[in-house]
């Protein structure tokens, strides 16, 4: 058995937005119809992430899409990949997530970052009173626990529903700080590699030192985010990827992020220190047919030992994101 049929496979979904006239309608219904086909097709979980003021990602409302994906589907666990939790007072999430859980019980998961996924002023406006700073992260994870657990005698203030539904929750992070958080709670940690893979290793490692078994988890558990462009062929492959990258380049540029069509090349699109970039940011990437695909992904599962990766698949044509996660699909 290889590696990559050892482990679980996931997808992390944005529902992007294209360059066209259908807008966020369109972008929601691939969302749902994407999570159908992934679970058909064997794959354990389908994470939507919060972002806001963006044109291009549709899933600003994560509980509600969340809630959308779980009634459209059957057996796929459904989550939040994640929850900006100093975008919010913890109690609010423990009542969406609560709620969730109890509709579909055993298919929710809860994961959470510490960053705004927003600029400053729309961070403003979602937070208004609340300072919801990133270093009260720790706190707001052990109030939103409390909320989520069993009742204790004496409790003011409970989640109804969320009080004794036990969400699963991860810890998703970019750099070491969560990292370590997760260790020393005991959670599952997912690393952002899909977009910030500099510290992958070291955040690893800094989970693994740190871990302390709990009552969820008795050994570490690493899941790890990987842009994934598969296709019938390494140039249609390399063909596909440059919509991904034109939508990276908008991003450093301050310009739309609405999904634009693949071009045949991106020279005379950036310039030298832009492309570099880009390339930082897709270092994970894993782009080509099916046989480059499996040849990247042993390597990755080698070097790292992770227990599941999860996929985002930002390609412009629907069709060409169904095939993209066929052909990882059918080389388990």
């Amino acid at each position: 058995m290889t590696r990559l049929a050892a482990i679980k496979i996931s997808t992390l979904d944005l529902a992007p937005i294209r360059d066209d006239d259908r807008g966020p309608g369109q972008a929601l219904h691939n969302s749902l119809a994407l999570a159908r086909h992934v679970e058909k097709l064997g794959y354990t979980r389908f994470w939507v992430a919060e972002h806001h003021n963006m044109d291009g990602i549709a899933s600003s409302a994560t509980a509600v899409l969340i809630g959308h994906l779980a009634a459209g589907t059957s057996t796929l666990r459904v989550g939040a990949g994640g929850v900006m939790l100093p975008n919010h007072a913890p109690l609010v999430i423990a009542e969406q997530f609560g709620t969730l859980a109890t509709l579909y019980p055993g298919r929710i998961d809860l994961g959470l970052g510490r960053a705004p996924g927003a600029d400053g002023y729309t961070a403003q406006a979602l937070r208004r009173e609340r300072s919801g700073s990133a270093d009260d992260f720790p706190q707001d994870l052990e109030e939103l626990q409390a909320y989520l657990g069993p009742r204790t005698p004496g409790q003011r203030v409970i989640a109804m529903p969320g009080s004794g539904t036990e969400v699963p929750i991860w810890l998703l992070g970019s750099s070491l700080f969560s990292a370590q958080l997760a260790g020393l709670k005991g959670l599952p940690y997912a690393f952002a590699s899909h977009f910030a893979p500099r510290l992958m290793h070291e955040a690893i490692r800094v989970y693994r030192n740190h871990f302390k078994p709990s009552a969820v988890l008795d050994r570490p558990y690493v899941m790890l985010g990987v842009p994934l462009v598969a296709a019938d062929s390494d140039e249609r492959a390399a063909y596909l990827a440059t919509s991904a990258y034109q939508r990276i380049l908008a991003l450093i540029r301050g310009h739309s992020l609405v999904q634009r069509p693949p071009v045949e090349s991106m020279e005379g699109l950036w310039l030298p220190h832009e492309r570099e970039a880009v390339g930082s940011f897709f270092g994970m990437a894993v782009v080509g047919g099916a046989e480059k695909v499996r040849a990247r992904l042993e390597v990755l599962l080698e070097q790292t030992e992770a227990d599941e990766l999860i996929f985002t698949g930002d390609l412009y044509d629907f069709a060409d994101r169904l095939r993209s996660f066929e052909i990882l699909a059918q080389l388990r």
